[in-house]
């Protein structure tokens, strides 16, 4: 997806920013390798800006010492981003759960760690907001809180009012693209569907691109 970007950038009159909407580990086969692709991103004229997802959330949660997620975080997708580290998620179960935080401390490189904590909960560009899940209905954009911005379902994806932006966001899978008066949803579900969508905006106009690479797990509930 990253080349389809590039390539497309390339034709756009004034590229600056790539917004990464978060969830960008668990589920898939390379969380360690996606991390640190990300972390070195570079591109000419284009900042990127990353985006806190609830995995990344109880991901760090699991690094600080939150023993109680983590058979949570292992079972709705930790189990493969442990695997990334060169960690068994069977033996992290098995293992008393301060022995098992340690593990996986010891496993993740700290500059993983420092750029997943500076990731963002929010973007704004123009009439676009970009977020993970989705905004609290009724709060304006500056009282928003990090639980909806990662979080927030229903409440959201029900509403159509007018947020006075377009929120662009992913968290909830959907066959395709959905593009409504007040939001557009960009989550394909890449872990289980094989397709990865991506939004370009260029003033009025805007446009998807789609990569596709091999499912993971088809059986794995959202999120």
């Amino acid at each position: 997806m990253l080349g389809r970007i590039e390539r497309d950038r390339a034709a756009a009159e004034k590229p600056k920013y790539v917004v990464f909407l978060g969830d960008l580990i668990d589920r898939g086969p390379d969380s360690c390798r996606v991390i640190e692709r990300l972390r070195l991103y570079a591109s000419k004229g284009v900042k990127p800006v990353f985006l806190f997802g609830n995995h990344e959330e109880a991901f760090l949660r699991v690094l600080g010492g939150d023993s109680a997620l983590l058979a949570d975080w292992l079972r709705y997708g930790g189990d493969a981003c442990a695997a990334s580290y060169g960690i068994d998620p069977a033996r992290l179960l098995a293992e008393l759960p301060q022995t098992a935080l340690g593990q996986l401390q010891s496993a993740v490189p700290k500059a993983h760690i420092d750029f997943l904590q500076s990731f963002a909960d929010s973007f704004r560009y123009g009439d676009y907001l970009f977020v993970h899940a989705g905004i609290r209905p009724g709060l304006s954009i500056e009282d928003q809180s990090p639980q909806d911005l990662r979080w927030i379902r229903d409440a959201f994806l029900h509403d159509t009012k007018d947020h006075g932006v377009i929120v662009v966001h992913g968290h909830t899978i959907v066959s395709e693209v959905e593009e409504r008066v007040n939001r557009i949803g960009i989550d394909t579900g890449a872990y289980r569907t094989n397709r990865l969508t991506a939004l370009g905006i260029e003033g009025r106009e805007r446009w998807f691109l789609e990569s596709r690479a091999n499912p993971v797990d088809p059986q794995r509930s959202e999120g």
